[in-house]
């Protein structure tokens, strides 16, 4: 029920506006009863930002990948940002909660990233035969922050066709450009 009712308020008003105290009196409970479950309002965001990175993770996993190199990253683009855009603030508070001063994000938040990184890694590693495989991984995340990029921009755009078609565009043109730069310097 915490967890429910922090999704609910996030997808209401944004994880820079939730409170403990609001959830908690939405699901008639107190303040000290959601402390009993989780640490602290960190500990009960950085729980839910990681349902959502899992949820993230099943909606790319599931997509059926095929043919080039650059048709599978296209298609795993597509599906992120489909998902950023039908799960706007949840998916705005995996990037936006900001834990406080001196906490470090948990190893398996972190795990968390990776299993999606991974998945981009996968695709493009055929590329990688002749570079450090390090490069690989670099790779990965340079994709990833882009598509991140790509989507806190479009989903900034208030009509949502416009702003699909432009996230749709924009990651086709860093993925083109992208892999050309790569096939270059494997040359």
């Amino acid at each position: 029920m915490i967890l429910d009712e922090t999704a609910n308020q996030i997808k209401l008003v944004g994880v820079q506006k939730i409170s403990a105290r609001k959830i908690a009196k939405e699901i008639g409970y107190t303040i000290g009863t959601l402390y009993n479950f989780f640490r602290d309002l960190d500990d009960l965001i950085m729980q839910l930002n990681g349902i959502t990175l899992d949820r993230l993770h099943t909606h790319l996993n599931n997509v059926e990948l095929n043919g080039t190199v650059e048709e599978q990253l296209t298609e795993l683009a597509d599906a992120y940002i489909a998902f950023t855009r039908n799960n706007l603030n949840l998916w705005n508070s995996v990037f936006e909660y900001r834990l406080v001063p001196g906490k470090e994000q948990p190893d398996w938040y972190q795990e968390k990233i990776e299993l999606l990184l991974r998945l981009i890694e996968q695709v493009i590693s055929p590329l990688f035969t002749h570079l450090d495989p390090k490069e690989c991984h670099q790779s990965a995340w340079v994709l990833w922050c882009s598509f991140h990029g790509i989507c806190t921009l479009s989903n900034a755009e208030k009509n949502n066709e416009i702003a699909m078609e432009q996230a749709r565009t924009l990651s086709r043109m860093l993925i083109e450009n992208y892999l050309s730069g790569l096939k270059a310097k494997d040359r």
